[in-house]
């Protein structure tokens, strides 16, 4: 059971690690907020369109939370470093997630982690540089700082995920998360970049594969797994992002050396050590946290049967988790 989900959740990242190609190849340039605000409010409105299914009681205040860290300000974020950073970089500093979201697990949910897992850290971060870092790369003090203030975002959105559990099913769950976040950045995209000109068809392709791959499906599978198997063990499935987007680069040309194969293969030993140890070592005496496995019985608010269908075009940004 365990393997599977593992397993289906590992499906989140991956698809993200294919969303540099698709940007690259089928989205306009200049528009990364307003593309992160189209792959997130069209698929979190499309699935309350179907579902019919929203937050009832403190999961109004919740979803917003979450919503923001998870994709608002993550996302807000994520664009500033990468347009101020080189994407080694980047992905670089954005590997320190796991270390935030062990430490904030210790505070929140009272789990220790130990040393092996803080290895294996360490390890992981060595590797994703391995993978994609530049020697002669520019550091940026204003990039540095979004791109470690984005991984602060959404390891606090992740960690906040499984102390409060899931209430509904996983793609509900998702959906209100995702509208919430898409409600946040679509203002600052259009005031930080404006109306969008005309789309062609490979754009418009490109953000719906980004919106339902990437956005609706993957987020659905990532939070699954955090309620089930908690978050500093799904938090390591983040490292396989950049691994898959590598990979993708050298099946299309990019050079691949000795660096590049030990970096790829310190991430999936850093990755599977973390899920061979111990799952949960909770600090005595610490306040057990609510993360239920299944959705708790809930009393849900449906919205009108007779919904207005929804045509927005789907969308997506760059997502380096």
């Amino acid at each position: 059971m365990k393997a599977r989900l593992l397993a289906a959740t590992a499906i989140a990242p991956s698809l993200w690690g294919t969303t540099y190609i698709v940007t690259t190849e089928l989205l306009p340039e200049g528009r990364p907020l307003l593309a992160a605000a189209l792959r997130a409010l069209p698929a979190g409105l499309a699935v309350l369109a179907v579902t019919r299914t929203l937050p009832t009681g403190s999961w109004w205040w919740r979803s917003i939370v979450l919503g923001a860290l998870n994709f608002g300000v993550f996302f807000s974020f994520l664009f500033t470093a990468a347009y101020r950073l080189p994407g080694g970089v980047a992905a670089t500093i954005g590997a320190v997630q796991p270390l935030i979201v062990m430490a904030l697990a210790t505070r929140l949910l009272g789990e220790r982690a130990g040393p092996a897992r803080y290895a294996a850290a360490f390890a992981g971060i060595g590797g994703v540089a391995l993978l994609v870092l530049d020697g002669g790369a520019r550091l940026d003090a204003v990039g540095i700082g979004a791109a470690l203030s984005g991984a602060m975002s959404m390891a606090i959105g992740n960690v906040l995920v499984q102390r409060w559990g899931r209430p509904t099913r996983p793609l509900v769950f998702a959906g209100w998360q995702l509208t919430a976040g898409g409600v946040l950045l679509l203002p600052i995209a259009l005031v930080a970049e404006g109306p969008p000109g005309q789309l062609t068809t490979s754009n418009l392709l490109g953000y719906a594969y980004l919106a339902t791959a990437g956005g609706a499906v993957a987020y659905t599978l990532w939070f699954r797994g955090i309620t089930a198997l908690g978050a500093r063990n799904v938090t390591f499935l983040g490292l396989l992002s950049p691994t898959v987007a590598t990979a993708i680069g050298v099946a299309t040309g990019d050079p691949f050396g000795p660096a590049q194969l030990a970096g790829g293969l310190v991430v999936l030993a850093s990755v599977t050590a973390v899920q061979l140890l111990p799952s949960r070592r909770r600090i005595e005496g610490a306040r057990p946290h609510a993360a239920p496995d299944r959705p708790q019985p809930a009393q849900p608010t449906t919205c009108p049967a007779r919904a207005t269908s929804l045509t927005v075009p789907t969308a997506m940004t760059r997502v380096n988790t």
